[in-house]
C-alpha cells in the first residue's frame, strides 16, 4: 500500500496547536477533528467542513480552558459521538444524520480521573482508560459505568481489533493487556500480553500481529500470545524521532506509525508471512504526528501533527478502470472499493480471512460482484450492498454464474449446484445436477412472510429431466420428488414455497401441492406461464385464451379472457398489474383484476382486514365466494371473530354469523371489563369449539372453570341428551331427573319412540319399553328385550302382542324364536318353515316333531332351487330320499360326477332318462370313457365309430 497526499484539511499554524484526536464515522460519511483550542470540526467524505461544535467543561467554574480532549468516536450507528477529556468527564453529543442538525448531550460519564483514550466498538458500549490505570466500560443504555480490568500504570493506548471485539490497552510501565468481549473460537489468552521496553504509545492490533512502537524508536511485531515476530529498529537513524501514534487499516493487513515528519508504512505479505515495510511518506516541516485515523472503507487515512495541521493521504496498492463504468481501488490485498463512475456509489469489498484478492468481474447487467481468493469466494449485490464470502477451492475459474434471483448466487461447477445468499458467509446450498438452465431451478428465500415460519428457504430443481426434487435447503431435508411422464421444460416455486408450476415438453401446466404432494393439471397446452409477483396468482395462455387463477388453492376456479396474440410479459408496478400482448405489430396490455390479486397478498401477510376491506368492493362470483371462504376459515384460526362473523354473512350462513355475533359480544364484553383478550375467556373458546363441532373441548372449556349448568345448556340446545344427562351424573347433579323427564317428555313429542324405549329399558321400565318398541314398530326389538327376561316370558299377554306384530312384519324367523323360548313349538315350526328358516326348523322338527323332517328337508331344497343354489340342494334332496330332484340339481349345478354317482346309488331304472344330458356332456368334453360303461342304461346313445 502507499500513500499519496491528497488535501489539508486543516491548514497548521505557526505555534504548537496540537491537534489531540481524530476518527472517522462506521458509515464513512462524516469525519470529526478536536484541536487543542477544544472545538469539534466535522467534515464529509469529500473532506469539506460542514460543521462545528465547542465542548464543554465537566464543571463551569474551573473555566472553559480547564481540560483539554483526549480522544473521541462515534458510535456504532454514525448518529452520536463520545467526547473523553481530563477533566474526569465523557460526554456523549447526538449530532444527527443530517448535517446542520442541533447538537445534544445524551450522556455524560464522570470518573475519578482524567480520560487518556477511548473506543466505541459496539451498540451501547463505550470502552475507556483512565490516568489511574483502569479500564471501563460505559453502557449509554444505563448510563452506567463499571470497570473491566484495573492496573496500576496509566493507560497511554487502546486499541481493537479489526472485528471491535477484543482490545488492548497500553500502559506506561510498558505492559500491553488483551480483552475479548468474543474471542470468536480464536482461543486466544486475555489478561497480560506482553511488556514492551518503553511506553507503548504508537499500539495497532492488525489482523495477523500486534504492531508496538514508542520512544525507543523501535517498532516490533508480536505474535498472538506475546512473542516477537519481527523488529525494525530505528535507533541508529538519526533524523529518526520516537514514535507517536499508530493506525491499522479495517482490513488488517496495513499500519501506518507516525513520528516527527515521517509516516511510516507497514504491509502484511500472506505469501511470506511477515511485515514489509514500504517507503515511508516523508513530509519536511509536518513535524510530530499527533493523531491518524483511517476511513472505515480503507480508502482515506487523514494525520493530525503537532501544529494543527490536518493531512488528508489517498491509500492505494492499485486502481483500474472496469468496462468505463466502474473504478476498482484495491486499498489492501484483501479489500477492494468498488465505485460506480455515473452514480458514485461505493460498495467495499473485503476478505474477512485476509486472503488476498485476485480479480473482481461486475456480472449480471452490472449489478453483481464476483471476486476469488486462494480459498475463497466473494459475491456481492451492488444494490443492495449485501456481500458474502464462502469457502471455494480453486477450480479454474470453470464456475458458471447466474443472477437470475435478485436474493441468491447459483453457480455450476463440475454437475453440482452451490447456491450463495447474498449477504451470508455460509455456503446456503449444494445438490447434484446436470441441469444447468434457470428455468429448471427454482429458489426462494424468505420473499414473503409466512405465519408460524421463521426461515422459509426452499429448492426446486431437477435430478433428471422427468424428475423434480423439492428440498428445504434452510433445514436441510427433502421435501419431496415429483415423477412425472414427460420431460419437464420449466418450473418455478411460488414465493411462500408451497406450490410448484411446472411444464412439460407436451406443453401440459401442472401444479403440485407441496404440503399434501397432490399434483393436479390445470391446462392441456400452456404457451406462457408466470406467477404475479408478490402474490399467488398465475397467469397462464391456452392458445387464444389467457387463464387466471386469482385463488391457487381452487385451481379448477380460472377466470378466462380471449386473446388475439402471444403474451410476452407481466408488469407489477404503481398498484397495477398488467399482461403484456403482442397482437402482430401491436402490442397492447390486459389489467387484471388487483382488488383479487391483493386479496392473496394480504391473507398472506396476514392483514385480514384488508383483505375484508378488497372483498367489499367485489360482486360475488364463484371467485369471490371461494375467497370469502377462505377468509372465513382462516380469520377463525387467528381468532379475528368480527371478520369472520362478516366473511359467513356475505356467504349468506345466518346461523353461523348470528352464532359468531353473540360470540362477539361475549368477547367484546369481557374485554371492556377486563381490558384483556376477550377470545382467551372461556366462554369464547367453548363457543369456538362448539363451531367446529367439537363438543368435548366445548365441554373441557367449560368444566375447567366449574360451569355444569353452562355445559348441561349446551347439550340440551343441541338436542344432546345423552351427554348432558351423562355430565349431570358424573357431577350429581339435582335436576337429574327432571333432566330424564324433559328428555323422555322431548322424545315422545317429538314421535321417537325407539330411543324413548331405549331410556325405558335404561331405567329398567321392561313392560313400557316393549310397549314403546311396539310402537314404533320394532317388534323384533321388542321380541329380543322379552326374550331376555323371565318375568317377560312368562307374561302371555305381552308375548301374544309381540308374536302378532312380529307375524304381521312378516318376522316370521323371530317369531318363530319368540314361540320357541315359550315352547309352542308347532307354531313354533310353523313360522319357521314360512321365514324359511329351514335350518332352525329342521332342528326343531328332530326334537319334537322327527316325522317331518324328510318334508322340511324336501321344502328346503325346492327353496334352495328356487333361489338358483344348486349345490346346497342336492344334499337336502338326498336326505329327503328325492333321488330325481338330487340329479336335476346336480346337473343344474354341473356337478356332472356327483349326478352319476347319485344315479349309479339308484336301484329302479327311473334315472335312466338322465344320462342322456351326462353323456352329451362327457361327449362335449372329449371324455368317451367315462361315461361309456353307462351307456347300456341307455340305448338311445351308442358313441359313433
Amino acid at each position: 500500500m502507499q500513500l499519496k497526499h491528497l488535501k489539508t484539511l486543516l491548514t497548521p499554524q505557526e505555534g504548537a496547536a496540537k491537534v489531540t484526536c481524530m476518527t472517522w464515522a462506521p458509515n464513512n460519511g462524516k469525519f470529526a477533528v478536536c484541536t487543542v483550542d477544544r472545538v469539534v470540526l466535522l467534515y464529509d467524505e469529500q473532506g469539506e467542513k460542514r460543521d462545528k461544535f465547542s465542548t464543554k467543561p465537566a464543571d463551569s467554574k474551573y473555566g472553559k480552558k480547564s481540560y483539554v480532549v483526549k480522544a473521541m468516536a462515534f458510535s456504532p450507528d454514525s448518529t452520536k459521538i463520545a467526547i473523553a477529556q481530563t477533566d474526569n468527564i465523557i460526554y456523549v453529543y447526538k449530532i444527527g444524520e443530517e448535517w446542520g442538525e442541533k447538537k445534544v448531550i445524551c450522556n455524560k460519564f464522570v470518573q475519578t480521573s482524567a480520560l487518556t483514550c477511548l473506543l466505541w466498538p459496539a451498540e451501547h458500549a463505550i470502552v475507556f482508560g483512565l490516568a489511574e490505570g483502569k479500564v471501563r466500560l460505559a453502557n449509554t443504555k444505563t448510563n452506567k459505568s463499571s470497570t473491566v480490568y484495573g492496573t496500576d500504570s496509566y493507560v497511554v493506548s487502546l486499541t481493537s481489533n479489526v472485528s471491535g471485539k477484543g482490545m488492548l490497552s497500553g500502559h506506561a510501565d510498558g505492559t500491553v493487556v488483551r480483552y475479548f468481549f468474543d474471542d470468536e473460537g480464536s482461543g486466544d489468552s486475555q489478561g497480560k500480553l506482553l511488556t514492551h521496553p518503553c511506553p507503548p504509545y504508537a499500539l495497532a492490533w492488525a489482523s495477523n500481529s500486534i504492531i508496538v512502537a514508542g520512544c525507543d524508536k523501535k517498532i516490533v511485531a508480536y505474535g498472538r500470545e506475546g512473542h516477537i515476530l519481527q523488529m525494525f529498529d530505528y535507533s541508529g537513524d538519526r533524523s529518526e524521532k520516537e514514535f507517536t501514534v499508530a493506525a491499522t487499516s479495517p482490513s488488517g493487513q496495513s499500519v501506518v506509525i507516525g513520528s516527527y515528519d515521517r509516516l511510516r508504512v507497514f504491509n502484511w505479505g500472506p505469501r511470506k508471512g511477515a511485515w514489509d515495510e514500504a517507503s515511508p511518506k516523508e513530509i519536511p516541516n509536518l513535524y510530530t504526528i499527533t493523531a491518524l485515523a483511517w476511513k472505515k472503507d480503507g480508502s482515506r487515512l487523514c494525520a493530525g501533527t503537532l501544529c494543527g495541521g490536518v493531512e488528508q493521504f489517498d491509500c492505494c496498492l492499485r486502481r483500474s478502470i472496469y468496462k468505463n463504468k466502474f473504478e476498482m481501488t484495491f486499498v489492501g490485498l484483501s479489500q477492494v472499493i468498488v465505485k460506480n463512475l455515473s452514480t458514485g456509489m461505493r460498495v467495499v469489498l473485503k476478505s474477512h480471512y485476509g486472503y488476498e484478492i485476485d480479480e473482481v468481474k461486475i456480472m449480471g447487467k452490472d449489478r453483481y460482484l464476483v471476486a476469488h481468493t486462494s480459498d475463497t469466494l466473494l459475491l456481492g449485490d451492488l444494490v443492495s450492498n449485501k456481500l458474502s464470502e464462502v469457502a471455494w477451492q480453486g477450480s479454474g475459474g470453470n464456475e458458471k454464474f447466474f443472477f437470475e434471483n435478485e436474493t441468491v448466487c447459483m453457480i455450476f461447477n463440475a454437475g453440482e449446484l452451490t447456491l450463495v445468499e447474498y449477504g451470508s458467509n455460509e455456503i446456503l446450498g449444494s445438490v447434484r445436477t446436470e441441469f444447468m438452465n434457470p428455468h429448471l431451478i427454482s429458489v426462494r428465500l424468505n420473499e414473503r412472510k409466512q405465519r408460524g415460519v421463521e426461515d422459509n428457504k426452499k429448492l426446486a430443481y431437477l435430478i433428471d429431466i422427468k424428475t423434480i426434487a423439492i428440498v428445504d435447503v434452510a433445514a436441510g431435508y427433502n421435501l419431496g420428488t415429483i415423477n412425472h411422464d414427460s420431460k419437464i421444460d420449466w418450473l418455478e416455486l411460488n414465493e411462500t414455497g408451497r406450490k410448484l408450476l411446472f411444464r412439460d415438453k407436451k406443453l401440459r401446466l401442472h401444479l403440485h401441492d407441496i404440503e399434501s404432494s397432490v399434483k393436479a393439471t390445470m391446462l392441456s397446452f400452456c404457451s406462457y406461464v408466470q406467477w404475479v409477483p408478490a402474490s399467488d396468482v398465475v397467469v397462464a395462455q391456452n392458445r387464444g385464451n389467457l387463464c387466471v387463477w386469482y385463488n391457487i388453492d381452487s385451481p379448477e376456479r380460472v377466470t378466462m379472457f380471449p386473446l388475439r396474440g402471444d403474451v410476452v410479459d407481466l408488469e407489477r408496478s404503481n398498484g397495477k398489474t398488467e399482461v403484456i400482448v403482442t397482437e402482430g405489430v401491436n402490442t397492447v396490455s390486459y389489467t387484471l383484476d388487483e382488488g383479487l390479486i391483493e386479496f392473496g397478498t394480504a391473507i398472506d401477510d396476514e392483514d385480514y382486514y384488508r383483505a375484508t376491506a378488497f372483498l367489499e368492493t367485489l360482486e360475488m362470483s364463484s371467485e369471490t365466494e371461494a375467497m370469502w371462504k377462505t377468509l372465513s376459515k382462516l380469520s377463525l384460526e387467528a381468532r379475528q371473530l368480527h371478520i369472520a362473523e362478516r366473511c359467513f354473512a356475505a356467504l349468506g350462513d345466518v346461523s353461523k354469523a348470528r352464532f359468531l355475533n353473540e360470540t362477539n359480544k361475549i368477547a367484546d364484553q369481557v374485554s371492556k371489563e377486563s381490558g384483556g383478550d376477550g377470545t382467551e375467556f372461556y366462554q369464547v373458546k367453548a363457543r369456538l369449539a362448539m363451531l367446529e363441532k367439537n363438543y368435548k373441548l366445548a365441554e373441557m372449556y367449560f368444566m375447567e372453570q366449574n360451569a355444569i349448568d353452562e355445559v348441561m345448556e349446551m347439550y340440551q340446545e343441541l338436542h344432546m341428551w345423552d351427554d348432558c344427562i351423562a355430565v349431570a351424573e358424573a357431577k350429581g347433579h339435582p335436576e337429574l331427573d327432571n333432566l330424564r323427564r324433559s328428555y323422555y317428555q322431548w322424545l315422545m313429542e317429538t314421535n321417537q319412540e325407539e330411543k324413548a324405549g331405549e331410556v325405558k329399558e335404561g331405567e329398567q321400565d321392561y313392560t313400557a319399553a316393549i310397549n314403546l318398541y311396539l310402537k314404533a314398530g320394532l317388534p323384533a326389538k321388542a321380541a329380543r328385550l322379552a326374550m331376555s327376561r323371565e318375568e317377560l316370558v312368562s307374561n302371555n299377554d305381552i308375548i301374544n302382542r309381540i308374536a302378532a306384530a312380529l307375524i304381521k312384519g312378516e318376522f316370521y324367523e323371530r317369531a318363530g324364536d319368540l314361540f320357541e323360548r315359550i315352547r309352542n313349538n308347532q307354531r313354533a315350526l310353523d313360522c319357521y318353515r314360512k321365514g324359511n328358516a329351514f335350518r332352525k326348523a329342521v332342528e326343531l322338527a328332530r326334537m319334537a316333531f322327527p316325522a317331518d323332517v324328510v318334508k322340511l328337508e324336501e321344502a328346503w331344497g325346492d327353496y334352495l332351487v328356487q333361489q338358483k343354489q344348486m349345490d346346497a340342494a342336492i344334499n337336502h334332496y338326498i336326505e329327503a330320499g328325492c333321488s330325481s330332484k338330487a340329479i336335476e340339481a346336480a346337473i343344474g349345478a354341473r356337478q356332472w360326477k356327483k349326478a352319476v354317482h347319485i344315479l349309479e346309488l339308484q336301484e329302479d331304472r327311473s334315472g335312466g332318462k338322465y344320462f342322456l344330458k351326462i353323456a352329451q356332456h362327457y361327449a362335449s368334453i372329449q371324455e368317451y370313457e367315462c361315461p361309456y360303461s353307462h351307456s347300456h342304461a341307455c340305448p338311445s346313445w351308442q358313441p359313433n365309430a
